[in-house]
């Protein structure tokens, strides 16, 4: 069964005081591009994330974006005690500090470089790395799942559209025997009138002969026969359950229909199959703006 290109996955969890939120979105892309959007502490984990995605995606441009809080004692930075007492012994140096020691501003030491240290980056990797990856596949079943049940509405439309194509088709096949007949009658009579004024008839064989000029130019039965095969494969695809992407054959086999569906309309003549050409064309181009969303 065709997927759509088109979902959203979420999925969170708390450990050991951290708040981890992944969410993941995608929308239609000719091919598979992914944008990884991580807190500044959890940059390191963006290429395992990266692979995750496109382990789980063919198609589609994909965006993942991790939101992380901790509040537990480990978030907590340490000061680095021998940092502020080498600071303030060179400011209690200064003759104008050294009188006011007591209005020596503790906050802004605080900011001074290699006060503040932090844990290191390895370890929070560490502890986010098994749970963001848990995560990431949590929320991409809750996107496959999504763009399953978009798949399953784009193909019952794709269905309607096609069902309305083999209706006007199997008319203009019908038909095509007919174009030939009408208009050998419609010749006949013409010529008939023309040379009925002027006095004089015409031979038998000269009007089989410009009939079958007409029919030979106006033969359309090469590009119906290859329209019905296109239409017959597009179902084919989009009822088969592999789990192979199916949009960009769907996308092409949509504009070879087109184009013989302009074909048809240019050669042929006759009134009733040039308006049906026109339902047909309008239907196609519903199937060419609905397998853009197909993966």
């Amino acid at each position: 069964m065709i997927r759509s290109m088109t979902g959203f996955g979420a999925a969170s969890a708390n450990v050991d005081g951290a708040h981890y939120t992944v969410e993941i979105r995608s929308l239609n892309n000719r091919y598979f591009k992914a944008q990884i959007r991580l807190p500044e502490e959890l940059q390191g984990l963006e290429p395992e994330l990266d692979a995750a995605l496109a382990k789980r995606f063919n198609r589609g441009s994909v965006v993942l974006v991790v939101r992380y809080s901790d509040t537990s004692a480990d978030a907590a930075a340490d000061i680095n005690v021998r940092a502020i007492d080498r600071y303030l012994q060179q400011l209690l140096q200064v003759p104008s500090v050294e009188h006011n020691a007591s209005r020596i501003d503790l906050s802004a030491l605080l900011t001074l470089p290699g006060v503040i240290v932090s844990g290191t980056g390895e370890e929070r990797l560490e502890r986010a790395r098994e749970i963001l990856l848990r995560l990431t596949s949590e929320a991409c079943d809750r996107l496959s799942s999504m763009r399953q049940r978009e798949g399953e509405t784009l193909h019952a439309d794709l269905h309607q559209h096609c069902e309305r194509i083999r209706e006007h088709l199997t008319v203009i096949r019908e038909r095509v025997p007919v174009t030939v007949e009408l208009y050998q009658e419609r010749l006949r009579q013409r010529v008939n009138t023309l040379l009925a004024e002027a006095g004089t008839t015409v031979r038998e064989e000269d009007l089989l002969r410009e009939v079958a000029f007409f029919a030979d130019r106006s033969d359309i039965a090469e590009e119906v026969s290859r329209l019905q095969g296109h239409l017959d494969q597009f179902i084919e695809i989009i009822d088969n359950d592999s789990p192979d992407p199916a949009g960009r054959t769907l996308d092409f086999l949509s504009q070879e229909m087109l184009r013989e569906a302009n074909t048809i309309g240019s050669k042929c003549l006759d009134v009733e199959i040039s308006r049906r050409i026109v339902e047909i064309k309008s239907g196609i181009d519903r199937l060419k703006e609905q397998v853009q969303n197909v993966e």
